[in-house]
């Protein structure tokens, strides 16, 4: 019997602007450690992002813990600083953040 905690699987879609697939994954090839120890430490658990260069659209799923703080990391440094730095290549909200679109879940199964 599995002592894992359940968590919750998210998925959303962020824009990048054209041209920019080969920078953004040079970007996240040397992911900033403090970033990910960030997300880690927000409850953020299995994070992938894939691509369709096609329409310059990153498909990201993600799964997060009970108790996730993930509502507070638009406020930490490490966040704010991560987002100016991707600020030029994707498409981004007025406070630097990326634009996101949720997706709601139409199937699974295990």
């Amino acid at each position: 019997m599995s002592t894992a905690s359940p968590t919750e699987k998210i998925a959303f879609r962020m824009f990048l602007h054209e041209g920019q697939v080969a920078e953004y994954q040079r970007r996240h090839d040397a992911i900033w450690p403090e970033l990910k120890a960030l997300l880690t430490e927000a409850g953020v658990r299995d994070y992938s992002i894939y691509m369709d260069a096609q329409h310059h659209v990153l498909f990201a799923v993600l799964h997060r813990l009970p108790g996730h703080t993930m509502e507070t990391l638009p406020q930490h440094p490490v966040m704010q600083k991560w987002w100016a730095f991707m600020g030029d290549i994707m498409q981004s909200n007025a406070d630097g953040s990326p634009v996101v679109e949720a997706l709601p879940c139409m199937f699974h199964m295990d």
